[in-house]
């Protein structure tokens, strides 16, 4: 097993009450970390996270539960980028002749404010806290489809590609400070958000 040093080191992982979020704040307390799981949904009692309900794409929440985090803990080492949604539709469904349906603007904004201004709003408000601190690590979840594309999934796709292009100006502006950023880009995993996406 390879050896970590994260004792004691804080965490912040978004959409921690389900899928890769949940596994991912589940690990980081195996290796001893304090975890500061936020969500919109409760979590699993049995977790044993120090959950917080946060709306990642309201600047003023997330703001305030950085600062809970900051009178518990006193610093923020970690960052994880995980929180997400799907309102996947076609951008144009097109049927005997006639248009059949259509992404709406509200499922467009919707994933858009949650997918990629959370990521936006959580690393601005924890940033100029790991400068200060002389560092700290933020990690970004993409998607394999925001390199490739997927069919019926326009706002998702535009989303975790736009969270490369954040990641690589993040690791560009911060790095000096030696924070790193780091995004990843899974593949379907079977979560709970994958399961609602049709199987074609």
């Amino acid at each position: 097993m390879i050896k970590t040093d994260l004792q004691n080191k804080v965490v912040i992982v978004t959409g921690a009450s389900a899928g890769i979020g949940r596994a991912t704040a589940k690990r980081f307390l195996e290796e001893g970390c304090r975890v500061a799981a936020w969500d919109v949904k409760d979590p699993d009692p049995e977790d044993g996270f120090e959950f917080q309900k946060v709306d990642v794409s309201d600047a003023n929440a997330v703001e305030a539960a950085v600062q809970v985090v900051m009178q518990r803990w006193g610093s923020v080492d970690v960052l994880v980028n995980n929180a997400g949604i799907l309102r996947d539709a076609q951008l144009i469904k097109y049927k005997d002749g006639a248009v059949a349906g259509m992404m709406s603007e509200a499922a467009f904004d919707a994933v858009v404010d949650v997918n990629l201004k959370g990521v936006f709003l959580c690393t601005r408000a924890v940033a100029p806290l790991m400068i200060a601190a002389g560092g700290g690590v933020i990690l970004n979840a993409s998607s394999v489809v925001g390199l490739y594309g997927n069919f019926g999934q326009t706002n998702y796709v535009a989303t975790k590609f736009g969270v490369i292009g954040m990641t690589k100006t993040w690791a560009r502006e911060l790095g000096k400070f030696r924070i790193r950023v780091n995004a990843v880009a899974p593949g379907f995993i079977a979560t709970e958000m994958v399961k609602q996406m049709p199987e074609k």
